[in-house]
């Protein structure tokens, strides 16, 4: 019986299946190629490959420690997160179809792979690598789709923070720089480059503004969920570049500062079948959603609690939260067109998820949506009546508990959730707890500057 990296290996050795990389390479004079993975905090980890040694390698696979799923990161104790430093590598093998030339230096491309136990490992030989988030969404997203004819389109809307010289803000007390052309104008050297790369490496850029201090977001178009976090993962990519030839910083730091707004990634999804939107009775002009709308926008709301993992998945992350009335969500709820809500219902068939934020791991991400969405579906989960008015104000009933609002809290809401970790996985999402636990841990025995400001002459 054929393992999944064999399985993989196959497609990737079949006649004709380099023929256009291999045009690519020779037409670009590409010389490196990165095999590039992204771990469980959605950093991109990898190897540089020549091309003249792409054919076989796209084929064979590249082996990395296991260990680098996870960041090569110790614990306050020392322990290599990840399985130790005895732990065995992965093989990771590219998806053929993700090659593309960086524009900025055609001399180099990039791949995406799938992850895969070695064939050293006896029983577990092949198999997809349990801590492989992008492999995992994929899979997910596959049976998903098996079970419920069912496809997730998605649309991220990336918020992001630039910094340097000549890239500074102005505006008046008490009001606001978003969508002020004026600030597009300062940072059109920004949003100029980061255009022509994304659509260079195949995002379809549709539409972009300024929102805070600093805080430029640029969107492209929907798409299958799987296709959007790799787009996410290829943005970010393509802004830190950007960010090195304007000889500035750009950081997806989901709260970057006292006082600023917060850096978030809203998710916007609607589900397809048939090339049609179940999310919308079409010819209704009025908001509105679906009896199978309303079932799904319940299994994410119940399942937001133990999200907020994956959601908000940094120390950082939860200051967004802290500060109503920035547009960030403090309570599990939906409306209609109510930015102040956790869901949107911002236009018919799409809803808008508004949790995640700048440093979320979009594999995961999707991920969960995909598992609570379909629990929703499966239990007709009902997701209440829509809040009216401020979400910020509100004293209605929280039918699906407490949003947590420190990541000690998303932790203990996660392990908590069974589905959700058996959806994503025990190796994952043991691994994701122990990362996150030491993450809050090392936090909570940092002395910040807060606290010396506050403490350090208070007495007596």
């Amino acid at each position: 019986m054929p393992t999944a990296l064999d399985l993989h290996r196959e497609l990737n050795s079949r006649p004709g299946a380099l023929d256009d990389i291999t045009q690519a390479i020779a037409a670009n004079g590409v010389e490196y190629v990165y095999f590039q993975a992204v771990t469980i905090t959605g950093r991109v980890v990898g190897k540089v490959v020549p091309a003249g040694h792409f054919d076989r390698l796209a084929v064979r696979g590249v082996n990395q420690h296991r260990t680098a799923i996870a960041n090569l990161q110790t614990t306050r104790e020392g322990v290599l997160l990840g399985g130790g430093t005895e732990a065995a590598e992965y093989t990771a093998v590219p998806d053929l179809e993700t090659f593309a030339v960086l524009p900025w230096d055609t001399s180099v491309a990039r791949v995406f792979c799938r992850l895969y136990e070695p064939d050293h490992r006896g029983d577990e030989a092949g198999a997809a690598l349990a801590t492989d988030s992008r492999g995992l969404l994929h899979r997910l997203h596959a049976e998903f789709t098996a079970r419920t004819g069912l496809e997730l389109r998605t649309g991220t809307e990336p918020e992001m923070t630039w910094e340097g010289p000549g890239f500074e803000t102005t505006f008046r007390p008490d009001s606001s720089p978003a969508y002020h052309i004026e600030h597009l104008e300062r940072f059109r050297p920004v949003y100029q480059k980061v255009i022509s790369y994304a659509r260079a490496l195949g995002l379809d850029m549709i539409e972009g503004d300024f929102e805070d201090e600093g805080q430029v977001e640029l969107n492209w178009m929907f798409d299958h969920a799987n296709l959007t976090a790799d787009r996410l993962v290829t943005y970010r990519q393509v802004c830190k570049q950007v960010a090195r030839e304007l000889g500035i910083e750009c950081s997806f730091m989901p709260k970057p500062g006292t006082g600023y707004m917060g850096n978030g990634c809203h998710h916007n999804f609607s589900l397809w079948r048939d090339g049609v939107n179940v999310l919308e009775d079409a010819g209704r002009p009025e908001l509105h959603l679906t009896d199978e709308g309303r079932h799904a926008l319940g299994g994410l709301l119940a399942h937001t609690p133990g999200a907020m993992l994956v959601m908000g998945s940094t120390v950082n992350s939860y200051k967004r939260y802290w500060d109503a009335g920035q547009f960030a969500p403090s309570r599990i709820d939906w409306g209609m067109d109510n930015k102040t809500c956790t869901v949107r219902l911002s236009a018919n068939g799409r809803l808008e998820y508004k949790l995640p934020d700048a440093a979320v791991n979009p594999y995961l991400s999707h991920a969960v949506l995909v598992a609570a969405l379909e629990d929703g579906l499966k239990n007709q989960i009902d997701p209440g009546d829509p809040t009216v008015g401020s979400s910020y104000l509100s004293t209605a009933p929280e039918l699906f508990g407490k949003l947590p609002l420190s990541l000690g809290e998303a932790i203990s809401a996660f392990e908590a959730d069974s589905f959700l970790r058996d959806a994503l996985g025990t190796e994952l999402s043991d691994l994701l707890v122990a990362f996150k636990t030491d993450e809050w841990a090392r936090f909570n025995s940092t002395v910040t500057s807060w606290e010396r400001a506050t403490y350090w002459d208070d007495l007596p």
